[in-house]
């Protein structure tokens, strides 16, 4: 692993970071892969891939409210914070996207503005029906023991979140992959780099020449050519070091 060295954000202008779930961690939620996670659980190989959606809307719901709470009652961490910080401080003339496939929020309620959730929020619902013009909106309420039903067209509604099997949002995807074309530094943090696409960003911040960091508790099994360093440990412990909050 390489000495933790901070970043000097002066000589950078298209910063972009992709968060997993290993960055949240440390506010007490679990991550899908890796040791520790619960992605080997039967209730979540159900209920997080699209088949529930139709076979088990009833189960989904209880599912999801649950991690509703949990990640309500969640508190971002020195992680979080510190990308945050680093957004606030750096000056006008540079780009900083946060790319993230949690589902949390707690990016957000760490003070991050210029965040793309790939896989969707947990805190929103939407409808089912793929025409309703009802839009996403975000709700506190639990639905534990009954299913909504939308106002507009009636038919069931659904945490607005990207299960297994589905597709990203096109909107995500885009502002994504024109956040990368610019790209002069790329950070991957709390994340395997196994999953698609987000396992081709780092091959396209590094095709336009751009420096590649990766910080995860974990080295990637095998190991991705595209990034040129490496941090293993707590990204709670290893951010505040590394992006040199305020210096820029």
């Amino acid at each position: 692993m390489n000495e933790v060295v901070a970043i000097d954000f002066s000589t950078y202008t298209n910063i972009v970071v992709l968060t997993g779930a290993g960055i949240s961690v440390a506010s007490g939620l679990p991550t899908f892969r890796g040791s520790g996670s619960i992605g080997e659980e039967s209730s979540t190989k159900k209920y997080t891939s699209v088949e529930a959606v139709e076979q088990d809307p009833a189960g989904l719901w209880h599912y999801f409210s649950n991690f509703r709470i949990t990640a309500r009652q969640a508190i971002p961490n020195a992680a979080h914070l510190a990308l945050a910080n680093l957004e606030h401080h750096l000056r006008a003339d540079r780009s900083f996207t946060l790319i993230t496939q949690n589902v949390d929020g707690l990016h957000q309620r760490a003070g991050s503005q210029n965040v793309i959730e790939l896989h969707g929020n947990v805190h929103r619902t939407k409808c089912t029906n793929s025409q309703c013009t009802l839009e996403p909106y975000s709700e506190e309420n639990l639905h534990t023991d009954s299913i909504p039903s939308c106002k507009l067209c009636g038919h069931l509604l659904r945490p607005d979140i990207v299960l297994f099997g589905e597709f990203l949002s096109p909107l995500a995807d885009w502002q994504s992959k024109r956040s990368l074309r610019d790209c002069d530094l790329f950070l991957a943090v709390g994340t395997s780099g196994l999953v698609f696409p987000a396992a081709n960003f780092v091959r396209s911040a590094a095709y336009v020449g751009a420096r590649t960091i990766m910080v995860n508790l974990e080295a990637i099994d095998p190991p991705n050519p595209y990034f040129q360093e490496e941090y293993l440990g707590r990204a709670e412990e290893i951010l505040p070091q590394l992006l040199a909050i305020g210096r820029d």
